[in-house]
């Protein structure tokens, strides 16, 4: 302990320390802003855990997929006569049939084309609804935004658009006339139609 007669060197010796660490003891370590930042083996250990795969060793269900083009072009219309007469006069049922598609079976056709004449009515502007189930279905498939924004491209060409979501979807092999639900049964009855060859035991082969 330091004696109550000599004040002046306890203060003399307090003020050093202090210079010396540059500041009050706060329980913190300060490392000096001079001093260069090593990483431990514990340090790298941590990060590999925390981020086990690197940008060139991502899995390749997890990356990005490259825009495809569409099946068909936009004014290929009349590749499909019957579907561009039905869309011109009663684009309502080609929009129900593509929403039943993309929304997987949630919204029935009738339902959809419903809701895309009372909108067509009340605003005179259903390509308002029509270009979000485009923009729904080029996520789904991974389809180029072409030739411009989805929902330009429905304000201005909405029945030709229509019909090429229409013929694309069927490029996939969905029946629209069936709807999703009508599809998913005729794949199954394919399944399970498809003939498996039986399986030989290798104790029941004869040796020549």
């Amino acid at each position: 302990m330091y004696s109550s007669s000599n004040p002046n060197g306890y203060n003399k010796y307090a003020s050093e320390q202090l210079h010396h660490q540059g500041g009050p003891p706060t329980g913190i370590p300060v490392s000096s802003s001079t001093e260069p930042y090593f990483s431990t083996s514990q340090d790298q250990d941590t990060d590999s855990h925390s981020h086990p795969y690197s940008h060139s060793q991502v899995p390749p269900h997890l990356r990005p997929r490259a825009p495809v083009p569409w099946s068909s072009g936009l004014c290929d219309c009349f590749s499909d006569p019957k579907n561009c007469c039905i869309t011109c006069w009663c684009p309502c049922i080609t929009f129900g049939q593509i929403a039943e598609i993309v929304d997987k079976g949630s919204t029935s056709c009738g339902a959809s084309g419903a809701l895309y004449t009372l909108i067509s009515c009340v605003t005179g502007c259903p390509c308002f609804y029509s270009c979000f189930y485009r923009s729904k279905m080029r996520q789904q498939y991974a389809l180029e935004e072409s030739p411009c924004n989805d929902c330009l491209l429905h304000c201005f060409c909405e029945f030709c658009a229509l019909c090429q979501e229409y013929r694309h979807l069927q490029s996939r092999g969905f029946d629209m006339a069936i709807g999703w639900h009508g599809n998913i049964e005729e794949r199954n009855r394919e399944v399970a139609m498809t003939p498996v060859p039986p399986v030989v035991e290798q104790g029941m082969s004869r040796d020549k």
